[in-house]
């Protein structure tokens, strides 16, 4: 049985920063693409943050990229990403996704497998 579970999510001011962590089970983060999603109410999910199965090459969004780092502890079988030079528009809930099901867009909700279930991030002005 496979279990995502996020962690360090908060509130935070403009210009902090934040680590978030997915403590995964049940499968080998060295093995699968691990990626990191958001959603704020009312929008879709985006992805924002990949890690390709093997660790050596990470892909970004362009509305995180230069400011969000992902990475992986394969000793601790988690996932990171650091959250730097927060905005208030960075507020949402961050999901960690597993496995990827095909060969579509790695920043698609549809692509992944297995879900945690999300740790809030909340950036005031």
């Amino acid at each position: 049985q496979v279990q995502l579970v996020e962690s360090g999510g908060g509130s935070v001011q403009a210009g902090g920063s934040l680590r978030l962590s997915c403590s995964a089970s049940g499968l080998t983060i060295s093995r699968n693409s691990m990626a990191w999603f958001r959603q704020a109410p009312g929008k879709e999910r985006e992805g924002i943050a990949l890690i390709y199965s093997g660790g050596d090459r990470t892909m970004y969004a362009d509305s995180v990229k230069g400011r969000f780092t992902a990475s992986g502890d394969t000793a601790k079988n988690t996932v990171y990403l650091l959250l730097n030079s927060l905005k208030p528009e960075d507020t949402a809930m961050y999901y960690c996704a597993a496995s990827r099901l095909g060969a579509g867009s790695w920043y698609s909700q549809y692509e992944y497998k297995y879900w945690g279930q999300g740790t809030q991030v909340t950036v005031s002005s």
